[in-house]
């Protein structure tokens, strides 16, 4: 029931939906209150519609966005509570005394300053956002960039001005109560002295050297840094917040280019969730920004994603464009018609050829590339898993996909199955789970069978502390979660305070990496990934969210795994290891892996999960593993050889086709010159 009532008033806990009932239930009581006439009440129900507004929007809760959709936002809730203060006094009898014309005359007066501070506030926002925003990109030397205001003026502004108006409403209250002006005149004083000088506070950041240059110069010195730099490779991504994984798992592979690289984001949530790196990044959300920026030197632009703003840059023609997805699969999204907009398709190994081949969506051979996976050299090979070891088993599921194919995803039909299989399996195994990030954002039944299933997995790990053959060595667990705090530390610490960090156009400024941190950084999160698996029992249960540890940190800990048609299948095999995919929409065992080539070296599970034991059997012992032989023909199939390297792979093919890129410019400056005579 509770988590019914959170999924109509779009909370994310029950704490949230606590405060948003606390707060609705407030304002009713806060009228009863001053109808009666009650100070006490009325205080009561006051400090908690004080408190749960505070919470909600410290939390962030969408309830807070959609109260002002709906004509009850937080100036309006606010006014209502004084004008209920009024009502109260003129209960009181005091509406002719002088506290009352004073309350009338401080609320009109609060109300007043509110509009210049929203404007000041929005000023600043707007002539501090350039038309680019960048990462180890020098415009400091080009162009001046004011510091930015300090973040507690600006971060949730609008709370922070309405809530002054405590001050004021404590003080008649307490007036009202005793009889004694003096409170309620200093309350009034308070608020109005506090909101004055708020306003004034931010006045002399909306002129003058506090502003950033306007975009016309922002723009030519990123074209003057363009023209120094000469990028040759650009990596170019358009999508949501959800999505940045699908260009954060590029960015390695940039670092390791043979040529200079360059990374074009479209939108400024994924510049501000990019993982770290040393690759120059220019944000433009602006497409005829985009459209105008000096790229001339660039011949090979990359492309992680479908999506329709990446038109702004394939009418370049100077430029060859390449089709490198993010993630390798039978999905539909695989052989996506849009792929023959590019000059080329680039390709994991041959099973990728052989899919655009049966699909016939347009996109002919001869502009398909296998280049492997650059970003499976961190996978691991298969282990040998020993006797007295829990082997572990991951379940990583996809997610529920755009539309209802029964097919997209196991955790609606299986989920649970195949959980409740593997905590209850004897010789037992440790489960880890780690679901999509995307699990639940379109489907509410997806997002409540992840629930169901975090909490199996958790009450089996509770389960299975208090069983001391899977307690492991406690001091060396008390060891790793030590070097935990010690790294995190450091982490945070090399990160810098987050109060401190400014805003965009500070972050442009100020946002070239260190090449010593970015490795001592690098260095400390693969200790932490060792300290993280260390830090618990070897057979404890896990569910694994965010963004540590990484997928492949789990790949690389399991000795199987169970998962859907994605990516993610074909990502495991680079490991050798064992793995069962579910059949989710019923095919049966033949049509399933006649559709699906990444399954046919797998164990194939029915949504009841009765298949797992096969894949428990190739886990515990080799000489029961029928599929071993399949799994590395498969490998070489899916992802190609693994000599030579796939980063050479890719080097070369980046080589190759900009080769072709200036072939083609030569030509068309012989046929205008041709032209001309």
């Amino acid at each position: 029931m509770i988590s019914t009532a959170m999924r109509v008033a779009r909370v994310g806990s029950p704490a949230e939906l606590a405060a948003a009932v606390l707060m609705m239930l407030g304002f009713p009581c806060l009228m009863l209150a001053a109808l009666l006439p009650s100070v006490p009440a009325f205080a009561v129900a006051a400090a908690v519609t004080y408190l749960a507004d505070h919470y909600l929007h410290h939390r962030g809760s969408y309830l807070v966005n959609r109260l002002s959709k709906v004509r009850a936002g937080v100036s309006i809730r606010f006014l209502v509570r004084e004008l209920l203060v009024l009502l109260l006094l003129a209960r009181l009898d005091l509406s002719r005394d002088v506290i009352f014309y004073a309350a009338i005359a401080c609320f009109i007066a609060f109300y007043g300053f509110q509009a210049p501070h929203g404007a000041l506030i929005t000023l600043i926002r707007n002539r501090r956002r350039m038309p680019v925003a960048t990462r180890n990109v020098d415009l400091a030397s080009r162009i001046a960039i004011p510091d930015a205001p300090p973040r507690f003026l600006l971060d949730r502004s609008t709370e922070k001005m309405v809530h002054l108006d405590l001050a004021a409403l404590t003080g008649i209250l307490v007036t009202a109560e005793t009889g004694s002006t003096v409170f309620g005149m200093t309350g009034v004083g308070v608020t109005l002295g506090l909101a004055f000088l708020y306003v004034v506070v931010l006045a002399p950041y909306v002129r003058g050297r506090r502003i950033p240059p306007d975009a016309e110069t922002v723009l030519a010195a990123t074209d003057a840094w363009l023209r120094e730099y000469r990028p040759q490779t650009v990596l170019y991504f358009s999508g949501s917040k959800d999505s940045v994984y699908q260009v954060n798992m590029w960015l390695e592979t940039m670092e390791q280019l043979d040529t200079r690289p360059l990374i074009v984001l479209r939108e400024r949530v994924i510049l501000q969730n990019l993982a770290p790196t040393t690759v120059p990044v220019i944000c433009v959300p602006g497409g005829i920004h985009l459209m105008n920026l000096d790229l001339r030197t660039v011949r090979v632009a990359l492309y992680a994603a479908n999506v329709g703003k990446n038109i702004h840059l394939l009418r370049v023609p100077t430029m060859k464009h390449v089709f490198i997805g993010h993630g390798d699969s039978d999905k539909i999204a695989s052989v996506n018609p849009f792929s023959k907009a590019y000059d080329e398709v680039w390709v994991a190994g041959r099973a990728g050829r052989d899919r655009y081949a049966i699909a016939d969506v347009g996109v002919r051979d001869e502009d398909i590339v296998e280049v492997g996976r650059p970003q499976l050299a961190p996978i691991r090979a298969s282990r040998a898993v020993p006797e007295a070891q829990v082997p572990t088993i991951l379940y990583a599921p996809t997610w529920e996909g755009w539309d209802d194919d029964p097919g997209n995803t196991s955790l609606l039909l299986a989920g649970e199955n195949i959980v409740r299989e593997l905590v209850a399996a004897d010789p037992p195994v440790r489960v880890l789970y780690k679901p999509h990030p995307f699990t639940g954002t379109r489907s509410d039944e997806a997002k409540a069978a992840h629930e169901r299933i975090t909490a199996l997995v958790e009450k089996a790990a509770v389960e299975r502390a208090a069983d001391p053959r899977f307690l492991g060595d406690a001091d060396e667990q008390t060891r790793a979660r030590t070097d935990l705090a010690r790294i995190e530390a450091r982490l945070a610490e090399l990160a810098g305070p987050a109060g401190e960090k400014g805003d965009e156009a500070e972050a442009t400024r100020d946002g070239v990496v260190d090449g010593e941190r970015h490795e001592e950084i690098a260095k400390l999160r693969t200790e932490w990934n060792d300290a993280y698996w260390r830090s618990f029992g070897a057979g404890e249960h896990r569910v694994v969210t965010g963004a540590e540890p990484r997928l492949y940190d789990c790949f690389n800990v399991s000795d199987g795994m169970v998962s859907d048609i994605s990516s993610v299948v074909s990502d495991f095999i680079a490991s050798g290891k064992p793995y069962a995919v579910t059949d989710s929409a019923a095919l049966g065992a033949e049509e399933f892996k006649l559709q699906n080539t990444a399954v046919r070296a797998a164990v194939i599970l029915t949504n009841t999960a009765a298949e797992l034991g096969q894949l428990l059997a190739a886990v515990r012992d080799p000489a029961a593993d029928p599929l071993a032989g399949e799994r590395a023909e498969l490998k070489q199939y899916l992802l190609g050889p693994d000599e030579p390297p796939s980063i050479e792979q890719f080097n070369t093919a980046t080589a190759d086709l900009a080769v072709k890129a200036e072939a083609r410019n030569a030509g068309q400056k012989r046929q205008a010159a041709a032209a001309r005579t």
